[in-house]
């Protein structure tokens, strides 16, 4: 799961970003509004966390354009402010969830699973489950049965991407955006080791799950 966060305080940002890691999701950070509009529009992150208050552009303004875009990327209104006011305005705006600082890191930790479950993930006790096979991302472990292994953080990203959109091909560009960032210089081979890395680990599990390609377009998960 990639995330966005928009946070002009610039040490509050850097926090968020290692705690966010240590929990293996993927993060990028900018600090005022134009730059977190770019990158929003890229149209690569999972959930996007937005401060109100920010430089060049305010965050209302902000998740208003992502939303006449018609993005639907759920958006974490974050603001030092707590008017009722302020979060009927980000709601009215098209806001996902509200957060008054300061906050405790476990309750947006907690917001973020949720709204990962309201985009229609089947999530257990934070697992995502797919035919046989249970994925915990925040353990990296992968099991099938009584099997279980563990995976990098690269392998647990990539099925979860895989599950997210298990009703669809998803190609090898998505991927990268989605697992490397829109301005990686990441080539199609890396997409390549990765897939034969999961393969066979889904292969150790005697899982019925396999990853098909589609050639020419990309990768869709089966045996659901």
């Amino acid at each position: 799961m990639r995330i966005l966060i928009v946070e002009d305080e610039v040490h509050l940002a850097e926090a968020l970003t290692q705690i966010l890691k240590k929990n293996n999701y993927t993060v990028d950070a900018v600090y005022d509004g134009e730059s977190g509009l770019d990158n929003a529009l890229s149209n690569i992150y999972d959930l996007i966390v937005l401060d109100i208050m920010l430089p060049k552009m305010d965050g209302i303004s902000v998740l208003k354009n992502i939303r006449d875009e018609g993005l639907s990327t759920p958006v974490i209104l974050l603001t030092a402010k707590g008017e009722i006011s302020d979060k009927v305005a980000g709601l009215d705006s098209g806001a996902d969830d509200y957060l008054a600082k300061p906050f405790a890191t476990e309750e947006l930790l907690a917001r973020i699973r949720a709204l990962s479950r309201r985009k229609g993930e089947v999530i257990i006790d934070n697992t995502l489950t797919f035919g046989d096979i249970e994925l915990n991302p925040s353990t990296l472990k992968l099991s099938a049965g009584s099997r279980e292994v563990k995976l990098i953080l690269k392998e647990s990203q990539l099925l979860e991407l895989l599950i997210s959109r298990k009703n669809a091909t998803t190609s090898k560009e998505i991927i990268i955006e989605k697992l490397w960032g829109f301005d990686s210089d990441v080539e199609y081979n890396h997409v390549e080791v990765y897939v034969s890395f999961l393969r066979k680990k889904l292969t150790f599990l005697n899982s019925n799950v396999k990853i098909n390609t589609v050639r020419g377009v990309g990768y869709i998960l089966e045996g659901n």
